[in-house]
């Protein structure tokens, strides 16, 4: 019974995810490149400034590093769902124009299970890239204005498996499904009162490998100290991009959607390799520490632009992060204000988009909470909340710049679906 109403539950936000996905973002700068990146983070890394490439926990998931499955033991079954909502400031310094935007969806959807003694699996649905915006601007003195608007992105199924060869020392890997549309629209008026949308389609449809070794040592009776390396190999995208001219107004009904360059992304479009690195710190089951770095060589990948549809290769730049974080339980056994996890972290993102010429940057903080539900052998959920703030802006030259206030919710419910009660 409990099977069937999972997959019943996964299929329906999986749906959603899908749905919303493209109205999670609002950012001019999600129209460079694929999008603003996601991380793979849930709602208790988020908490904790991202962090995960070292993290362990049989309690928690972590989709950071696949090593990290084998940590679940062979009674428990992990669900955790989450949702976000963002609340964006922009400003554009040269104009003093300013907006705000209210956006949110449903962020992720990840599941991990026992595969035997010394192995866990895991399975899910997550957010690579986004894709939204809405601005606009004159052309030129009685020349007329152009509006610009993208919405959509590419999502990853996945499906991950992790073992424990040796003591303290863990390996595992993801395949993912990389799937999802991007839409970037330009709408021309000109000065006569003539409108025309210009629409940039890219269609993806490929697969993406992440590999992940942990490895975790007691180096005092209640101290632990993890480390974690993760990699994901670059490759050549598959799927299509083209562009469409559309007469918006025309009174000629045997005029049709002009379809513009369509080609193969195959050798025209690739993402770079991805190396992670992180060292994570525990005392007690009471206090976690972390910090990760990132590295993405953003600068060697191909994205050539669309024949007939554009005439200036984008250029991207080498992307770097640093994120830093911890969690704090005061008593894992006490009252209810002492199960509570108590949540800190910071980041800083080089990041790889290019704004005519200039690099976007980004940095935060965030705080979250780990609230346990009920708490008897068969159910030990815990619903995590965090409040995020990040800043977004070109370098050196000032461009739009964004700040943003994000409160993520993530449901994490932990069962021993394997336990059998006994009946005195």
């Amino acid at each position: 019974m409990k099977l069937t109403k999972l997959i019943a539950t996964v299929i329906v936000a999986a749906s959603a995810l899908t749905a919303t996905a493209q109205n999670s973002v609002n950012s001019p700068y999600s129209r460079l490149g694929y999008g603003i990146l996601s991380d793979n983070v849930t709602s208790a890394q988020r908490g904790m400034g991202g962090v995960g490439y070292a993290m362990n926990s049989g309690r928690q998931i972590n989709v950071m590093n696949p090593a990290s499955y084998a940590a679940i033991d062979t009674l428990t079954f992990l669900f955790d769902m989450g949702g976000n909502m963002r609340q964006t400031w922009s400003s554009e310094p040269s104009t003093g124009a300013k907006g705000q935007d209210l956006t949110g969806g449903l962020d992720y959807i990840t599941m991990q299970f026992p595969l035997g003694r010394y192995m866990g699996g895991s399975a899910g649905l997550l957010p690579y890239a986004q894709t939204g915006y809405s601005f606009g601007d004159v052309v030129g003195d009685d020349q007329g204005v152009t509006s610009r608007q993208g919405s959509g992105g590419i999502n990853q199924l996945y499906i991950g498996v992790s073992g424990r060869p040796l003591k303290g020392l863990t390996v595992g890997a993801n395949v993912a499904y990389l799937f999802g549309n991007t839409l970037n629209d330009t709408y021309v008026t000109t000065a006569t009162g003539d409108q025309s949308l210009f629409e940039r389609v890219m269609k993806v449809t490929d697969y993406k490998l992440d590999f992940g070794v942990q490895y975790s040592c007691r180096i005092r009776p209640r101290h632990r100290l993890s480390a974690g390396v993760v990699f994901s190999p670059g490759k050549t995208l598959r799927g299509k991009t083209y562009g469409v001219h559309y007469p918006v107004n025309s009174s000629d009904a045997t005029i049709v959607p002009d379809t513009i360059g369509e080609t193969s992304l195959r050798g025209k479009y690739s993402l770079p390799d991805t190396w992670g690195a992180g060292i994570n710190y525990e005392y007690d089951d009471r206090l976690m520490v972390e910090a990760d770095f990132t590295y993405q060589p953003w600068s060697k990948v191909k994205y050539l632009p669309l024949e007939g549809y554009e005439s200036e290769t984008q250029a991207f730049s080498d992307r770097w992060k640093v994120n830093v974080g911890a969690q704090f339980t005061p008593r894992p056994r006490g009252s209810y204000l002492q199960r509570v996890q108590y949540r800190l972290g910071a980041f800083y993102t080089h990041d790889y988009l290019m704004a005519q010429g200039n690099n976007v940057r980004e940095y935060g903080a965030s705080i979250g909470f780990g609230l346990p539900t009920a708490n008897s052998m068969m159910l030990r959920s815990v619903v995590n909340i965090s409040l995020e703030y990040r800043h977004r802006q070109a370098s050196p030259q000032a461009l739009i710049k964004e700040d943003c206030i994000m409160v993520t919710l993530g449901i994490n419910f932990n069962e021993m679906w394997f336990f059998q009660n006994k009946i005195n």
